[in-house]
């Protein structure tokens, strides 16, 4: 998977930041029982709550790609509703489809 350019800049500037990074996002994965998509789906709900739109492409691209599968990933937007309301959810759908309609 192509990093965003974003990221990649942030990494060539700060490779032992994100090396640090890294390594504590493969720690807390390995320290539980939920599996690559269960994780995935996770991150991408934490995402959509806290209005990342970069942080809802990452990780909706990460969960295609550990075999969520769109309608499981547009489940996702839709119980967060009730919890962010509607016009936020939305927003997040336009996020999620982004990366849903690039990788059609």
């Amino acid at each position: 998977m192509e990093l965003p350019r974003t990221y990649q800049r942030f990494k060539d500037r700060f490779p032992d930041i994100v090396a640090a990074y890294e390594r504590l996002g493969d720690a807390v994965a390995d320290e539980g029982p939920l599996d690559e998509k269960g994780r995935e789906l996770i991150k991408l709900a934490i995402a959509i709550g806290s209005q990342s739109e970069g942080g809802v492409h990452s990780h909706t691209r990460r969960a295609i790609k550990a075999d969520a599968t769109g309608e499981e990933i547009e489940q996702i937007v839709l119980l967060s509703i009730t919890s962010i309301g509607f016009a936020r959810a939305v927003a997040a759908c336009t996020w999620v489809n982004d990366v849903l309609i690039a990788s059609d």
